[in-house]
């Protein structure tokens, strides 16, 4: 008899816990970012977008150090 008042006492427990704990949040996905223009460094070919992309002298470079580095020569 002991054994069933208490199986009933942590169900009822348990039940209790369940109703008090939020339902975890949906989690959505991102929508996809739009297209954008694609440049080629003219040093190391990685492509960037193009409105990142520094353009000299109809080139197209990732960074200042590639755009230095085209300029000197080196």
């Amino acid at each position: 008899m002991k054994f069933l008042v208490l199986l009933v006492v942590l169900v009822v427990a348990y039940c209790v816990m369940r109703r008090r704990d939020p339902p975890a949040p949906t989690i959505r996905p991102t929508p996809p970012l739009p297209h954008q223009p694609m440049a080629r460094c003219a040093v190391c070919d990685m492509h960037v977008p193009a409105s990142e992309a520094i353009v000299r002298a109809d080139a197209a470079y990732c960074c200042a150090d590639h755009l230095r580095q085209a300029t000197t020569g080196r």
